[in-house]
């Protein structure tokens, strides 16, 4: 009788412990092949046959539609490049020049993924409508107020996301590190 109860013990701990590490990684995901260049993080093998099976329980359960290898990558940033949580009510900034790219395009998401919904209907940016400097850098405002310039709002929501969308561009599975792909800063400025 002993021997079939920690027999059975051990089957639902077993069973207890490979449900939640399926259920962890399909709803958080895995760092297996990512690609990470200051705050900013990528899946280069999230659109090719390639994808790892934790990656793409991932996708199946969130319902992302990946951009395909050939099409380009796709990075997102959770945090500014002091880890700080990016937050709806502070003043942050992206700065300086993406990586070669025949067009980009820079998204606000809340954690869930959808677009945050703000008075002006500003989502995002895209490399053809940005205002740039002489040298080609450009700064963008994300706050829950107004700001002259390129400003994205936030409608102040306690957590976003920015993905960051390079389209034709040689950023891939072969990039390791800033210098083979230079990504914008991301920079708190203040905060209430």
């Amino acid at each position: 009788m002993r021997l079939i109860f920690f027999t059975l013990l051990a089957l639902i701990i077993a069973a207890g412990v490979g449900v939640g590490a399926t259920w962890m990684t399909a709803t958080r995901g895995t760092d297996f092949g990512t690609l990470t260049i200051g705050a900013w993080t990528a899946r280069p093998r999230a659109g090719t046959a390639e994808i790892d099976p934790y990656a793409r329980a991932s996708i199946a359960r969130s319902g992302e539609l990946p951009i395909g290898a050939g099409d380009g990558i796709a990075f997102i940033a959770t945090a500014d490049d002091n880890k700080r949580a990016l937050d709806g009510r502070c003043d942050v900034e992206v700065s300086g020049v993406t990586p070669p790219a025949r067009f980009w395009t820079l998204t606000l998401y809340d954690p869930r993924g959808a677009l945050i919904a703000n008075s002006v209907e500003r989502y995002g940016f895209t490399s053809q409508e940005i205002v740039r400097s002489a040298d080609g850098e450009f700064k963008i405002r994300v706050a829950a107020r107004s700001r002259a310039g390129n400003w994205l709002p936030t409608g102040g929501v306690d957590r976003y996301i920015l993905m960051l969308r390079l389209y034709d561009t040689p950023v891939g599975v072969a990039t390791r590190t800033q210098r083979d792909a230079p990504m914008p800063a991301i920079t708190t400025v203040g905060c209430p």
